[in-house]
């Protein structure tokens, strides 16, 4: 069997892997509960559940008679992306919610096929604005705004 489709495939590998990561890793730490009194590990369990079911449905799209019979696979894109949700998370307490949103944003980006500055910069400031509105000012959490010598 070949595959008809490389994105759906991994796609459909990447939610079922997920789906069944949480599922197991619920079940084996937390209570699970009934449907009527849930416990912590229940709700985890439910979706990691949906998660799996979900990718084995998108992995089975992406398979066919005929297609490509090896499915290209990206690293670069993959690469960029982990490391700007690592930047974010390593750069939110020093350079604050600006700093560490640029940083996400930009060097994501830069993983994709082409990458064209006033698009990101528009992004970034879309992004940037909604997270300060929800998470600051909707949630109230108490992120730092600007870097700390700016406060």
């Amino acid at each position: 069997m070949k595959i008809k489709s490389p994105k759906d495939f991994w796609s459909g590998i990447m939610f079922a892997g997920f789906g069944l990561f949480f599922m197991l890793w619920s079940l084996e730490h937390y209570q699970m509960g009934t449907a009527v009194r849930m416990g912590p590990g229940y709700f985890p369990a439910v979706l990691g559940g949906l998660l799996t079911v979900l990718g084995l449905i998108v992995l089975a799209g992406g398979l066919a008679v005929q297609g490509p019979a090896v499915p290209q696979f990206h690293f670069r894109p993959l690469l960029f992306i982990s490391v700007g949700v690592v930047l974010y998370g390593y750069l939110m307490k020093p350079l604050g919610l600006v700093g560490a949103t640029a940083a996400l944003v930009y060097v994501s980006a830069y993983g994709g096929h082409e990458f064209k500055w006033k698009e990101v910069t528009i992004l970034y400031v879309i992004l940037f604005v909604f997270s300060w509105l929800v998470f600051v000012k909707g949630l109230t959490l108490p992120f730092p705004i600007w870097p700390a010598p700016f406060e």
